[in-house]
């Protein structure tokens, strides 16, 4: 997630107003405003490759894939964020805004190193308090590291992944490997989708 600059408080309202009309976008936090700043190309290209291979995968499923210009809101949080990938599945019409989403499925964040800790953080606790979200998953460009939160019923499970593991998204139906994702290896040989998957590798702890 790029780095951020506060500027003056205002409404959630006037918040949505302004992000309708304004050139830059900002994040809301319970009051503040947060003006985003751009990220690395490291960054940029791995969420532009993980949404491209997200829609690819999810083409004529009803499920939206939205890349860093959609925002979600977390009522329960008073926040809206940007993530930079999210997968949304419920029905459009449901959606009180043209402008936000509100029940996502599988959120993705980007990592750099002075966003991490929060990503990792309040951003991801506030995340888990969306009923809709079964998966919550951290890609690290640099390392080729990633993180997943898993919802399983009251309880969040934490699998640790390297670029060289196998990553199941159960809240999409797909697993690939960690390196087609990250595009270390072009060959899609490593993707399988189904409707319902094993498990995959990792390491999880509760």
């Amino acid at each position: 997630m790029p780095t951020a600059t506060i500027i003056p408080h205002l409404s959630p309202y006037d918040y949505l107003l302004g992000e309708r009309d304004g050139d830059c976008r900002h994040e809301y936090l319970n009051g503040e405003v947060v003006a985003m700043s751009g990220g690395s190309r490291a960054h940029n290209l791995l969420t532009t490759r993980v949404a491209r291979l997200f829609g690819n995968h999810l083409e004529g499923s009803g499920c939206r894939v939205y890349q860093s210009d959609m925002k979600v809101r977390v009522e329960a949080a008073n926040r809206f964020y940007y993530p930079d990938v999210m997968v949304c599945c419920g029905p459009v019409d449901a959606e009180p805004d043209a402008y936000y989403e509100t029940a996502p499925r599988l959120i993705v964040e980007v990592l750099s190193p002075r966003t991490a800790a929060n990503d990792d953080g309040e951003k991801r606790i506030n995340y888990q308090t969306l009923a809709s979200l079964d998966e919550y998953l951290l890609l690290d460009p640099t390392t080729g590291d990633a993180t997943m939160y898993r919802r399983g019923g009251a309880f969040w499970t934490r699998i640790q992944l390297s670029a060289g593991d196998s990553l199941e998204l159960r809240s999409i139906g797909l697993e690939a490997a960690m390196a087609w994702l990250l595009g270390t290896r072009e060959s899609q040989a490593g993707m399988a989708a189904q409707p319902a998957l094993g498990h995959g590798s990792g390491h999880a702890t509760s």
